[in-house]
Order: structure tokens, then sequence, then C-alpha cells
């Protein structure tokens, strides 16, 4: 198996599958479709699919020109048939991994798709899971639900592994195509060879790992350290409104030592699909062997209280100016989680709306990347313009993301107040009207 799968990737006669074809799975599907590799690209929903097989990009990372290019060539395709999965030796599982109500991992879409995938997998197929999840999954959930529903034996009829996404919207210098790569698979041979499929695909260096379990860690300990330091600057934050000292000049002078310290910055909370959650897969496992991650969850307790925390100074700003917070209107600036992006999954600025419309306040928002978003089942449109007289009728303006494409020294000009979570202002010479987190 080993040498036949390593002739068909060096031949290019692999056909790659791609389950889920969101902010991972898409731009993995084109990178494999570009590479030469004849990709399908499988989805429950039927939006996706069609639009993919128009050639229809809906993901910020994707050019659509390349999209469209390969789909015309018949490199690339979609369906909702996951029948099709006898036709694939190569499947990557990009399938969303959220938590639960109760802050636990949902792994109900990875149980479902590898139930999917066991009903048509053959040998000789490469199976690799790239959704972020705790360590133990692959070897503990996918593989049994794979070699019971398949009639088939991990290692000899078929390889798994797991390789974690690197997926950064909006970065404009690394990319799924020159992001280096981690695989960790179950046996010698299995990592071998996956690692050789990425290699063929990516530009990136592809790193292999001893196992499956050593690379989900690697995954969460990614992010665990981002969420940890986030933490402790955002604690920091607080203290230092306390004590009337500007951290972002301290970050500023910090970061001058050239070894030793790393930039981290506050903010009104974390966003995206990785770093929010992912702390919370790791906690629920250490559970299991009786132990408490009590550092990482401290810096979780910290960003989790961010949005509440920028609520409660909003009020404290107004009340300056005898406005109590119930009835003030508010404009937020940003709701994408991160600048310069169209994505809005676990954004904190969601949670700072919330926050300021629980205690009456009268809130809009202006993000030119995202022009209504859905939360709670309902649909809140944003404004379509930045303009003088939306700026100078609201009674406090909060900036919750640094789009770089918002015109700061309008604002400035037009404010009453501003109340600047992400030091997106730090050109603004005239700063009387501005208020740092």
């Amino acid at each position: 198996m080993k040498r036949k799968l390593l002739d068909k990737i060096e031949n290019k006669q692999i056909t790659v599958g791609v389950i889920g074809l969101g902010y991972v799975g898409l731009p993995l599907a084109v990178e494999k479709a570009k590479a030469g590799f004849k990709t399908i690209g499988f989805d429950v929903q039927q939006e996706k699919v069609d639009m993919v097989n128009k050639g229809q990009n809906y993901i910020g990372d994707v050019v659509e020109t390349e999209l469209s290019s390969i789909v015309e060539s018949g490199l690339l395709s979609a369906t909702t048939d996951f029948s099709h999965i006898k036709d694939v030796d190569f499947i990557a599982i990009c399938v969303p991994t959220p938590l639960d109500e109760y802050q636990q991992p949902d792994v109900s879409y990875l149980e479902s798709s590898s139930k999917e995938i066991a009903k048509y997998l053959t040998k000789e197929t490469m199976v690799v899971l790239e959704s972020t999840t705790y360590p133990g999954t692959t070897e503990e959930l996918i593989k049994p639900i794979l070699e019971n529903g398949s009639g088939l034996v991990c290692g000899t009829d078929f390889y798994l592994g797991f390789s974690p996404e690197r997926v950064d919207p909006g970065n404009l210098v690394y990319k799924t195509n020159n992001t280096p790569k981690v695989v960790g698979a179950i046996g010698e041979e299995a990592t071998e060879v996956i690692a050789e499929m990425y290699r063929a695909v990516l530009k990136g260096e592809v790193i292999t790992v001893s196992s499956p379990a050593i690379a989900e860690m690697e995954k969460i300990l990614e992010n665990t350290y981002r969420n940890v330091n986030i933490g402790l600057i955002n604690e920091l934050a607080m203290l230092s409104n306390k004590m009337g000292i500007n951290l972002w000049e301290v970050i500023d002078a910090a970061k001058s030592k050239p070894y030793g310290f790393q930039a981290f910055y506050p903010g009104p909370g974390l966003g995206g699909h990785c770093i929010p959650l992912d702390p919370y897969y790791l906690s629920w496992k250490a559970r299991e062997f009786g132990f408490h991650t009590s550092m990482i969850e401290s810096s979780m307790m910290v960003n989790d209280r961010m949005p509440e925390y920028c609520a409660e100074r909003a009020s404290k700003i107004l009340n300056r100016d005898r406005k109590p917070m119930n009835g003030s209107r508010i404009l937020v600036l940003g709701v994408a989680y991160k600048q310069d992006i169209e994505d809005f999954r676990e954004s904190p600025a969601i949670r700072v709306i919330e926050e300021l419309e629980k205690e009456g306040a009268d809130v809009v928002y202006f993000d030119p990347f995202v022009p209504e978003y859905r939360e709670n089942g309902e649909v809140k449109k944003g404004e379509p313009e930045l303009t003088a007289e939306l700026l100078g009728n609201a009674d406090l303006v909060i900036i919750t993301t640094a789009h770089t494409t918002v015109d700061y020294d309008f604002v400035q000009k037009h404010s009453k107040v501003i109340f600047d979570t992400k030091n997106a202002m730090k050109s603004i010479t005239n700063r009387e009207n501005v208020e740092l987190l």
C-alpha cells in the first residue's frame, strides 16, 4: 500500500476528497487542485456546493479567478453526495468542532462525517483529520468509527492521521500554501505517505511527529499559548487603567527588547474559531485525568470577561458627560473578529454589542467588511456608510475592530467621544476625545 500510494502521489494520480468547504476546507481543496490533483469537495450545504461548481468564491483567502479556473479545468468539483468517497484516495476532514452550551467539545460533525466516510471507504485510502480538537480524537473517536463502519483495518487497509489546520484569515504573508504543516499519523508508513502527499501540494515545510496525539496537542498548544498571553495582557490593561498608565506605550517599549519578549495586545475579547475555543478542549480532556488546567482556565476567565468589562468602561465614559447607558446612542466600529476580514465567528464585538443592549443602549454598527450578521437567529444590519452625521449623532463611538480601511482622522473629527479598544487611532495627533482600553 505504501509503495502504490507514493507512486500515485508522484504521478499525480491521487484523487482528493475534502470534507467541509468552509474557511479551512475550501482553501485546502483549491491548493490540492492547483497542484494538479483531481479534487472533490463534500459539503452538506447545497448553496456552498453550487457556488463552488459555478466557480464563485465565498471565502476571503481564496482568489476567485483561481477557483473558477480550476473548476473550469475539471480539477475541482463539489457535491453533497458522499457516495463519491469511494472514488477518492485521500480524504481531508475539515468540519467544524464548536463548543456546546456547556463549553464542552461538540464532536457531532466529526462523528457524522466519519460515519459517512466509513460507508464508502475503500482500501488504500489516506484519511486525515484537520479539524482542531482534543488530543486523542483521531485514535479514540475517528479510528473506531472508520474501522467498524467499513470493515477495514487501520494501518493495513487504510492510513489515518491528523494534520492541524493553520489558517489565519486575512494574513497577507502566510496562506494555506506556504504555512508549515505538521503531520502525525498511526504508524510510520502512514506518517511518511501522508506527509509526502502534503509535500506534493504545499510550498511550506512539512514536519512529521510520532503520533496523531502529538499533532493534536501541538495545535492546542499553539492557540492556548496565545490565549494565556492575551489573558495576561488583558488583565494588565485593566490594572493599567486603574493606575493611569498607557499599556500600549508599555508594550511598545517592552518589545524593543530583542530577546525573551513577544508582544501581545489587549482588546475587547477573543474571536475566531480557534483561540477562544481550543483551551476548552484541553481543559475538558484534562478532567479525564483528574487534572485542572488552572493557569489556562484563569486566562480564559479574563478573556471571556473582556466584552463585559468594555461595556462597563463605556458606561463610565458616558457618565462623565452625565449620560446614562440606558437610552444612549452608541456606534460600534467593526464586528469582524480581526481587522480587514469578513469573518465574525465568535467575535467579541458582537458580545460587546449584546452587553450594551442589555443595559438599554441604542446600538448601531458600521463594518465595511460585514454589512450584516446573524446572531441567535436574528439578522442585524450595519450602517451602509460612515458619515459625519452618523458619528456626530452617537453619544459614544467604540472601536472594536481596527480595520485599516477606516479613516480614523475623520472619525476623530466628527465624534463626541471615542473608546478605542484596539489602539486603532494611535497615529491620530488630536486625542482630546479618545480614550484607550
